[in-house]
């Protein structure tokens, strides 16, 4: 949570109210790359 909360928390930061989102978690057996968080982003720029 620790990782995912400080990615929340910098997006917020960053976009103010316009960052407000939603997100989701799910366990996976491995992550490419030895990678122990996957963060993912989708972002519409107007």
């Amino acid at each position: 949570h620790v990782v995912t909360n400080g990615a929340s928390e910098l997006i917020a930061e960053v976009f103010g109210d316009a960052g407000k989102h939603a997100r989701s978690a799910f366990g996976v057996a491995q992550i490419p790359l030895g990678a122990c968080v996957e963060i993912e982003l989708i972002a519409e720029v107007a």
